[in-house]
C-alpha cells in the first residue's frame, strides 16, 4: 500500500501539507507568466509573418530599400542608433530596479522605473521624428512597399510599447491604491521581461530596415524566395 500511495502522489497538485513543489510552482508557472509567455507566442508569430511577407515583398521589382545607398533615407541611421540606446537603457534600468528589489528604497525602484518609462517615450518620439523625416523627403507611407513596411512595422512595434507603458503606470497607481509589494515585484518582473522581448524584437527589425538591396536578395535566396 505505501508503495501504491507513493506512485499515485501528484506532486504538482500539492497538499495540505506541502511537497516541497510549491515554491517552484508559484515561481516558474504563475498565471502572470504564463498569460505573458502566450502573449509574447502570439506578438512573435504576428512580427514573424510580417517579416516573412516583408521578405518576400523585397523581390518585387518596385521595391525600393531605404538603406544601401548615399542618397537612401535611412543610410544614416543615427538617430534610429540613438532610438536604439533610449529603449536599451530602459530595459536596463528595469533590470537593475527587479534585480535590486529587495536592496533598494521603494523611492529608489520607483525612481527607476520613472526613468525607464521616460526614455521609452523618448523612444516612441524619436521613432516619430524618424516618420518626420521620411515624409519631408518624400518617402510617404504609399509610394514605395519599403516605406509601407517600415511604418507598418515600426508603428506596431511602438503601439506593443505603448500597451506596456500603460500597463506600467497602471500597475504603479495600484501599487499606491494597495500597497502590495510582493505582488508589484511579480508584476514588475513581467513588465521587465515584456521590455527585454521588445528590444531584442526592434534590434531584428532595426537591421532589417536599414538593410541593402544585396542584403534582402542574399537573405532571400537563403530562404528559398
Amino acid at each position: 500500500m505505501k508503495v501504491f500511495n507513493t506512485l499515485s502522489e501528484k506532486p504538482w497538485i500539492g497538499s495540505s501539507t506541502g511537497t516541497g513543489f510549491e515554491h517552484i510552482v508559484e515561481d516558474n508557472y504563475t498565471p502572470g507568466k504564463t498569460a505573458l509567455k502566450f502573449f509574447l507566442t502570439v506578438v512573435s508569430m504576428l512580427f514573424f509573418l510580417f517579416i516573412i511577407t516583408f521578405l518576400s515583398r523585397t523581390q518585387f521589382a518596385d521595391f525600393q530599400a531605404l538603406a544601401g545607398e548615399p542618397w537612401l533615407p535611412l543610410e544614416n541611421s543615427n538617430q534610429l542608433l540613438i532610438n536604439t540606446g533610449l529603449i536599451l537603457l530602459a530595459s536596463i534600468l528595469l533590470q537593475i530596479s527587479v534585480q535590486f528589489r529587495t536592496k533598494v528604497s521603494a523611492n529608489v525602484k520607483f525612481t527607476l522605473i520613472t526613468v525607464a518609462m521616460t526614455t521609452s517615450l523618448l523612444f516612441i518620439f524619436g521613432q516619430w521624428q524618424v516618420w518626420q523625416l521620411l515624409n519631408s523627403n518624400g518617402y510617404y507611407v504609399n509610394s514605395n512597399p519599403a516605406n509601407s513596411f517600415f511604418y507598418l512595422l515600426t508603428g506596431m512595434h511602438a503601439l506593443h510599447l505603448l500597451g506596456g507603458l500603460f500597463a506600467v503606470f497602471r500597475l504603479i497607481y495600484i501599487f499606491y491604491r494597495n500597497n502590495n509589494s510582493k505582488k508589484f515585484d511579480q508584476a514588475l518582473q513581467l513588465a521587465t521581461t515584456y521590455w527585454h522581448y521588445l528590444l531584442i524584437l526592434w534590434i531584428a527589425l532595426f537591421g532589417l530596415l536599414t538593410s541593402s538591396t544585396e542584403t534582402f536578395k542574399t537573405i532571400a535566396q537563403i530562404c528559398g524566395f
